[in-house]
């Protein structure tokens, strides 16, 4: 599903020249939960970004199912980001004045379906992650937990081939970040969704079936393991 060929992400300049990411070669399959772990400063979300279009390497290529994006141009790739990624952040992003439903059928509507087509797979997606008996609360009436959860549903509801979180318990306590982690297994185990999220937490980690870690930009280790029940 994703590929990587000596990925480099560069800041700066001359003295100043930050290197991030340093000539990362790897591959994602389809249906795998990959976790990228490592301590702070180690580039876990800079390579989150890459993978995911948000951002530009400085060299190498990023390789999205057999198409390299290095050739494509922005609106190419805002096209790809659309119809076959999702993302879920620290930042829940839900619009106050939204219900549930609302929130995870507007990006849905903007990308053209009509408005009940857009309700329904909102909803469905809201069923898929376990929020839809909350589908008409507003996000204020939600705890974090189901607001990211939401967030997450909102990610899911276009059907996108791949789906990336990052750090999607940062701002949870460890009950509703445990919710958040049983979300996402359950997307990964019963719809084969594949999904890269960065996490610090090794217990959230734990839920993945592979997990990479990165230490100064670079990959120390690349594991698969038994998942966390």
């Amino acid at each position: 599903m994703i590929k990587t060929e000596k990925l480099v992400k560069t800041y700066g300049a001359g003295e100043l020249e930050l290197v991030v990411l340093k000539g990362l070669t790897f591959e994602i399959e389809t249906g795998e939960f990959v976790a990228i772990i490592g301590p702070s400063g180690s580039g876990k979300s800079t390579l989150l970004y890459q993978l995911s279009l948000l951002d530009e390497p400085t060299s190498g290529e990023v390789i999205l199912d057999n198409v390299r994006t290095g050739a494509l141009s922005l609106q190419q790739k805002t096209d790809i980001r659309l119809a076959k990624l999702g993302y879920v952040f620290q930042d829940y992003a839900l619009l106050p004045e939204l219900t549930a439903l609302e929130n995870v059928a507007l990006p849905i509507i903007m990308q053209g379906l009509s408005m009940p087509q857009a309700y329904l797979k909102a909803s469905f997606a809201l069923e898929r992650i376990g929020m839809v008996d909350k589908k008409h609360n507003l996000p204020s009436q939600l705890s974090g937990g189901q607001q990211q959860r939401v967030s997450i549903a909102r990610a899911i509801a276009h059907e996108p081939q791949i789906l990336f979180a990052d750090e999607p318990t940062a701002n949870l306590d460890s009950a509703n970040g445990m919710r958040v982690m049983e979300a996402f297994r359950d997307l990964h185990e019963k719809h084969n969704q594949t999904i890269i999220m960065v996490t610090h937490e090794p217990e959230y980690a734990a839920f993945a079936g592979r997990v990479i870690t990165l230490v100064d930009g670079t990959i120390v280790s690349d594991e698969r393991k038994k998942v966390a029940k």
